[in-house]
């Protein structure tokens, strides 16, 4: 019977493409704005991703997010290193500078001065030169999508810009600043290219300020978990501590309540949904009503109602399954065409079983309507012209 039920479903050829189409459609809008939604959310913290040996992120309490700076004390970095429980500490520059180009243009960009010794904060994956090469007088590592874009030369007008490339020399705040490596890294929120060098050369770099410790970087040793140092820091300290998990929720958390993105989003994800549910409900209802005497005839001959309604509901949800096979596959080659470019683009799995969840939703309540005139059928049906 369930066999059957199917044939009558791709029998009807213009309601089954129908009906996948619509909800292809659905699952294409819910998954795509979702996967941009989930990748500029991930943008706002790149920063803080893209610096794991940092296990606690220490800074001043009015700090809301990695890019609203509020310097602390240099006397804070000896502070911490006192506290027991901490491995290690090293202080860690944020800031925003524009760089002067060869052709007298200026960029903004962001620049990040970490520990020299340790070099604890610098990018993790190197395209062209050594992080090491940042001890050498004048140095800086630029990430490769500045290189490419905003901070590559002009030649000329029709003439592509030069990259920016080892060796290469920029002005930062009237100071000299020589390119010895090239290195890949997550995209920002502000899409800025960024400038890495280390903590004494950014102050030198930055405009002058009486405070100008961005953040104290630090791990917790084998003795205590980084939740309870975070408490201990704040206890000793008047500053506050987080772990890496943490800031980077607080991070997402002030874009998500203060900024407009959510509701944007929602608005076209609820958009998608609607689309799906309205079209697919009303084709799936003329589909049942078009065989309502074949299934009058299936209860005449012995067929249970029950068994009537769950081959309704079989329907529905093989409609439901190639819609959103065919709508996640289409997002997924999306993503996989824009994965270098400007883009905000993040499809985890758990966005795939969502869609796939919210489909079979639509899919059951466009059902349930039809499958109540299945319990209401009368014989007499099945001599309807």
């Amino acid at each position: 019977m369930y066999q059957i039920a199917l044939k009558m479903l791709m029998e009807d050829k213009s309601k089954f493409i129908g009906m996948i189409l619509s909800l292809s459609f659905s699952a294409i809008i819910i998954t795509q704005q979702s996967a941009i939604f989930l990748g500029l959310m991930r943008r706002t913290y790149s920063i803080i991703t893209d610096t794991p040996q940092a296990a606690i992120w220490i800074m001043n309490p009015s700090v809301k997010t990695i890019d609203d700076i509020n310097p602390i004390r240099d006397i804070d970095l000896l502070r911490i290193k006192s506290i027991e429980g901490v491995k290690w500490a090293v202080p860690y520059y944020r800031g925003t500078i524009r760089a002067r180009l060869k052709n007298g243009q200026f960029q903004s960009c962001n620049i990040i001065g970490i520990d020299s010794a340790t070099c604890i904060g610098a990018p993790h994956t190197m395209l062209k030169g050594r992080v090491e090469d940042l001890r050498k007088p004048f140095s800086i590592i630029v990430d490769t999508v500045g290189a490419h874009t905003k901070l590559a030369h002009y030649q000329g007008e029709g003439m592509p810009k030069k990259p920016l490339r080892v060796g290469d020399e920029i002005e930062i705040n009237d100071r000299r600043a020589v390119v010895v490596g090239i290195c890949q890294n997550a995209r920002t929120f502000r899409s800025d290219p960024i400038i890495y060098t280390t903590y004494d050369r950014a102050l030198k770099y930055a405009p002058l300020e009486r405070k100008r410790l961005s953040f104290v970087l630090c791990a917790p040793d084998a003795t205590i978990s980084a939740q309870q140092l975070c408490e201990r820091i704040q206890k000793i300290t008047p500053l506050k501590a987080y772990s890496k998990k943490q800031f980077e929720k607080k991070t997402m958390g002030y874009y998500l309540r203060n900024t407009g993105i959510p509701i944007n989003f929602g608005l076209a994800v609820l958009i998608g949904l609607l689309v799906g549910a309205s079209i697919t409900g009303q084709i799936f209802f003329n589909f049942t009503t078009d065989n309502l005497r074949y299934l009058a005839l299936f209860s005449v001959v012995g067929a249970p109602r029950s068994l009537l309604a769950k081959m309704t509901l079989l329907q529905a949800l093989w409609v439901g399954f190639l819609g959103w096979g065919i709508g996640s596959g289409c997002v997924s080659l999306i993503g996989f065409a824009t994965r270098n470019t400007e883009l905000a683009f993040f499809l985890p799995w758990q966005l795939f079983v969502s869609t796939g969840l919210l489909m079979i939703t639509i899919c059951i309540l466009a059902s349930i309507i039809s499958i109540k005139r299945i319990f209401n059928i009368e014989l007499w049906t099945m001599f309807k012209q």
